[in-house]
């Protein structure tokens, strides 16, 4: 098993290029397989989940409400599984399942996730808290207890970041803070389980449909919150009503993350990080912003490279990630 460790200038980030088992020619990929999808309930898992199982793979789709779980066991090839990635307990009995019924594991998707969005000197930490305990201690706890499977079958590992992993801006600290962790995980990660011929992605997308509205304001409401009084309130208020669900409509369904989800899982030579953006204008500016960051790394130090280097540095990266 060889791994390549590539410098990018534009994520600060090791990019890792692992030799993957070639699938079985005679047999279609999903023969056979299974895949842990998490957050499956809705929004960008339940896509993933649909799209997987009408590709033939054998779904555990991972929810909290008993209804949710219903729904998902009435999809051909998904089986529905109590599954809070908070929970030690929910976790063990996910593991136990999927060892019981034999499958191979194939894949793991972590796609369940929260949002909390505040100004960072007025955040509540117990918010801050329940955000990193879903959206980065949840892959972390997931990925401990099901890669002895996924390492049997050198299968894949796979997360869902986000476009805000890269861009932060007023309010979005909390979540942007949660999705910036997972780059770095999934940097360490791909490095650690590349020579295990396991490989390691990271589904950043931009905006599209999906729940995350409906749960900030259902949060917002579960806790009496209030912009009154914040330092920020008139431009809090009104991030607070760009938050309103019946605006969700105007985005598209996030059948082109279902898309990235997959080829992560089957391609022979899955990439690590997958951007994914409804628009050109979503993906510029993230692409932009690691740029920029990547400028700010460079100015005013004592190995400052000057133009003709950072120009000469990015096209020697882009040569040799072809």
């Amino acid at each position: 098993m060889k791994t390549r460790l590539l410098l990018s200038i534009l994520g600060f980030s090791s990019l890792v290029s692992v030799q993957v088992e070639p699938l079985d020619a005679q047999a279609a990929p999903s023969a056979g397989r299974a895949i842990l999808v998490t957050g499956a309930s809705s929004g960008i898992g339940r896509a993933i989940t649909e799209r997987l199982a009408g590709k033939g793979y054998f779904v555990y789709a991972g929810a909290r409400s008993p209804e949710d779980i219903r729904a998902l066991d009435a999809i051909p090839n998904v089986k529905g599984l109590r599954l809070d990635v908070t929970s030690d307990a929910d976790i063990d009995a996910a593991v136990a399942t999927v060892r019981r019924e034999g499958r191979r594991l194939h894949g793991v998707v972590n796609n369940a996730g929260v949002a909390i969005f505040a100004p960072m000197i007025e955040a509540d930490l117990g918010d801050l808290q329940f955000q990193f305990d879903v959206n980065v201690y949840g892959p972390i706890r997931i990925n401990k207890a099901f890669a002895p499977m996924v390492i049997e079958n050198k299968g894949r590992l796979v997360t869902i970041g986000s476009i805000n992993g890269i861009v932060a801006g007023a309010f979005s600290g909390p979540y942007a803070m949660s999705k910036h962790a997972m780059e770095a995980y999934t940097d360490a990660l791909a490095a650690e389980m590349g020579p295990l011929g396991v490989s390691v992605s990271l589904v950043e997308p931009g905006r599209y449909r999906s729940s995350m509205s409906a749960n900030v304001m259902q949060r917002w409401r579960e806790q009496n919150k209030t912009t009154a009084g914040s330092r920020f309130e008139a431009q809090y208020q009104r991030m607070v009503q760009s938050f309103d669900p019946a605006g969700e409509s105007r985005y598209p369904e996030p059948t082109e993350v279902a898309e990235a989800v997959e080829h992560a899982l089957t391609d022979a030579t899955p990439k690590l990080r997958y951007l994914v953006a409804p628009t050109a204008g979503q993906s510029h500016f993230a692409v932009r912003r690691a740029i920029e960051r990547a400028v700010e790394m460079n100015q005013r130090q004592r190995h400052t490279l000057d133009r003709a280097g950072l120009i000469a540095l990015l096209d020697s990266v882009l040569a040799r990630t072809k």
